[in-house]
């Protein structure tokens, strides 16, 4: 195998020869690309590779052929790092061309809609603030492709090295072990590693050795133990004593294990602070703060609610976003679960809502009975701006009032005409506050619905198959010693499915000797056939890979497949051993933002739209007292009352106020679970999806029915106490 000293001489030697043909021949010669670009590769990375990041090569590729902008030295090799992690067929060029051209289209095109739409210079600057602030993170576009991609790739790495050091132990064959690896894991990591055997296939690279080197090169910044435990396991590959050469596989285990334990303790304790910020300005600053907007906007005609929810619903949730993204980047690598819909194909039928008519089984996707939700709830939200649409007369209820637009007390629509401009504004009532409040309900509720059907199904299953995992090393030590005492591996199977009867490793193993007694099948097809194999019940990548090790170590000897299962079990209960570990370092940080997903934030948002709805509710009925005695006192000075009724102004009707409030609760509850997850589970997506459905309908139940109740009640306080002191 050649050097790098005698590469780089080669190196040389061809760029000579080069300067020299293009002397003699009077053209250029171009240079052909380090990656394979055969038909073969693209189809291979087509098929791994996600859709959207297909379109942004496209927009890239574009924008450098309209707007070719060349960055320094130093940003393009921090993009071209990213790019060849991510194997994106784009140049730092077309990044950067990217980053420019499109916040320039946005930016003409939006504030000329803008001024058009509204006519407002707020908008107008507001968007191109907005696309001058987006350069700099589309810019880094591949910066963030790529810390996602290591996300995916470092939650299964713990994973990666217990597959190849489980193979390597009864075959000492890397490439095999590699490939073996890259079957029970799932992209971005299993297209890592077949990205490794391709290169060797098309002669990239000389052996599957220099392949992986090359690779572990690019986690050289985010985890040299990944790489020290590759390194441990390539030694054992010339170690002649084959103690030392177990040794060596085992303590690449230990390795990785102890480092991603060390790095989550540091993580856990640095987490503290930006979390706390985090809480701060997305959560307590913002809710909080709205407390006084009613009494800001009534003093500032020029503000309207719509400008509120530009700031809330838009540019804070924006940043709160950002703030969150940063916080895991920051999170070290190591381990996670998957989504093992994306591992297995049949599973994907469960996404869906399964209803069974006679034999036949109907799939409903939930996005339609989110979207029918969603439009239901909304239009009883939107229930008072249609009647005054339609001209249905306000209604109300509670006692007689004649100085309100209903004669009642608490009016439904109660509209106000501007003592300023003359125009109707509104709904101000009570009975539309409370309807308000179904947009919000319908808007988390249908998300809710979505997100809990899409993927309780699975989590079911996959739940099933972890309390396998945790019985399952127990269940192979057992498996391991009845081979030990070289029985046959079909009665060792039976044998430990009478003693671990009642268990679910007890039922796995009960299925697999049921195929072998009742169906004639061989030990590999009473696991691994596809139709009545006990995978199919049990869908673990963990369980198929030690079953896979047993049927290989099978072959040479049940002495052997009874060393190697023990090896698999103890390795199982060491991965399982530090995850406990980890998930306790965390626990006091995931139960403090889990507080504030399910509980502090719909309860702060609710009470502020209580005490919102009884200040507006007091300086509505003051203003129309005020009117009352302007418009009594004729002839006389009425300037000192017509001051003080300006004074009061128009304010924002509590409709308006609480969709505000309540979106954004919504998409505060939505940013801060997928945090939340992303801290204790890193890219676990299915998990995301579960929690996103179970935490978005609790709190924006409990978010309407907080407001609801204290707007009630603090309405019924204020119309009492108004009434006793004006009456009097």
């Amino acid at each position: 195998m050649p050097s790098e000293i005698d590469k780089q001489k080669l190196l040389s030697l061809m760029e000579i020869y080069k300067k020299h043909l293009e002397k003699e021949l009077g053209a250029k010669l171009e240079s052909h690309p380090e990656q394979p670009t055969t038909k073969e590769y693209q189809e291979f990375k087509a098929e791994f590779l996600p859709k959207h990041m297909g379109l942004y090569e496209k927009l890239c590729n574009l924008s450098e052929k309209i707007l070719k902008i060349k960055p320094d030295k130093k940003t393009a090799d921090v993009l071209q790092e990213s790019i060849n992690i991510t194997h994106l067929n784009i140049t730092p060029a077309g990044a950067v061309s990217f980053s420019l051209l499109i916040p320039l289209a946005v930016a003409l095109v939006s504030s000329l809609l803008a001024f058009l739409i509204f006519q407002s210079i707020f908008f107008v600057l507001l968007f191109l603030i907005g696309a001058v602030i987006l350069i700099k993170p589309l810019g880094r576009v591949p910066e963030f492709i790529a810390n996602n991609w290591r996300l995916k790739a470092s939650n299964q790495m713990v994973l990666c090295i217990f597959y190849v050091v489980t193979y390597m132990r009864h075959t000492s064959n890397l490439e095999r072990a590699i490939e073996f690896a890259s079957q029970h894991l799932v992209p971005p990591l299993s297209l890592d590693l077949k990205k490794v055997l391709w290169d060797v296939e098309t002669e990239k690279y000389a052996s599957v050795k220099e392949s992986l080197d090359f690779y572990l090169d690019t986690w050289k910044k985010w985890n040299i133990e990944f790489i020290e435990a590759f390194h441990l396991i390539e030694s054992s590959l010339y170690e002649g004593d084959e103690a030392r050469r177990l040794n060596a596989l085992d303590k690449a285990l230990d390795v990785i294990l102890d480092e991603t334990y060390e790095k989550m303790l540091h993580y856990a304790h640095n987490l503290q602070n930006p979390i706390t910020m985090l809480h701060m300005l997305g959560i307590i600053l913002p809710i909080l703060g709205l407390v006084i907007l009613p009494l800001v906007v009534s003093f500032m005609e020029d503000v309207k609610w719509y400008h509120l929810a530009v700031i809330y619903n838009v540019i804070l949730t924006v940043v709160v976003y950002y703030l969150g993204r940063n916080i895991l980047s920051t999170r070290p690598t190591g381990y996670g679960d998957t989504d093992i819909a994306e591992e297995n194909p049949e599973l994907k039928k469960y996404r869906n809502i399964l209803i069974k008519i006679g034999k036949k089984e109907v799939q409903v996707t939930p996005a339609i009975i989110s979207v029918f939700v969603c439009a239901a709830l909304f239009l009883i939200g939107a229930s008072p701006l249609i009647f005054h649409a339609i001209g249905v007369p306000d209604f109300g209820f509670g006692g007689e009032d004649l100085t309100t637009s209903c004669k009642q007390r608490y009016c439904f629509l109660e509209y106000r005409t501007s003592a300023t401009t003359n125009q109707e504004l509104g709904p101000y009532g009570l009975g539309a506050a409370i309807a308000s409040l179904f947009i919000p309900l319908g808007l988390g509720v249908a998300l809710g619905f979505y997100y809990r059907l899409k993927s309780q199904n699975i989590i079911k299953i996959r739940e099933k198959a972890k309390q396998l995992e945790l019985e399952f090393a127990n269940a192979l030590f057992q498996l391991g010693n009845r081979l030990g005492d070289n029985l046959p591996v079909e009665i060792a199977v039976g044998k430990v499915a009478d003693v671990m009867e009642g268990t679910v490793s007890g039922s796995f193993f009960q299925l697999v000797s049921l195929n072998i007694r009742r169906l004639g099948m061989s030990i590999e097809k009473a696991i691994f056939d596809p139709m009545h194999g006990a995978l199919v019940s049990f869908p673990s990548n963990l369980i198929e890979s030690s079953m896979k090790v047993l049927t290989q170590a099978i072959k040479k000897g049940p002495l052997i497949a009874a060393q190697a299962l023990t090896n698999v079990a103890r390795y199982i209960k060491e991965i399982h051993r530090v995850n406990e570990r980890l998930k306790d370092l965390m626990a006091d940080i995931i139960a403090s933002m889990h507080s504030q997903i399910k509980f502090l934030t719909p309860a702060i948002a609710g009470v502020v739209i209580g005490i919102t709805s009884m200040i507006t509710a007091i300086l509505g009925k003051l203003s129309g007292q005020l009117q009352q005695v302007t418009a009594s006192v004729s002839g006389a000075d009425t300037a000192a009352p017509t001051s003080i009724l300006g004074l009061f102004g128009e304010g924002i009707p509590t409709y308006y106020f609480q969709l505000i409030v309540g979106v954004y609760v919504v998409q505060i509850t939505f940013i801060l679970t997928i945090i939340a997850n992303g801290v204790e589970n890193g890219s676990d997506k299915l998990n995301e999806r579960f929690e996103l459905g179970n935490n978005l309908i609790r709190s924006t139940i409990l978010y309407v029915f907080i407001s609801a109740a204290v707007m009630l009640l603090f309405n019924i306080i204020a119309g009492r106490i108004l009434t006793a002191t004006l009456s009097a």
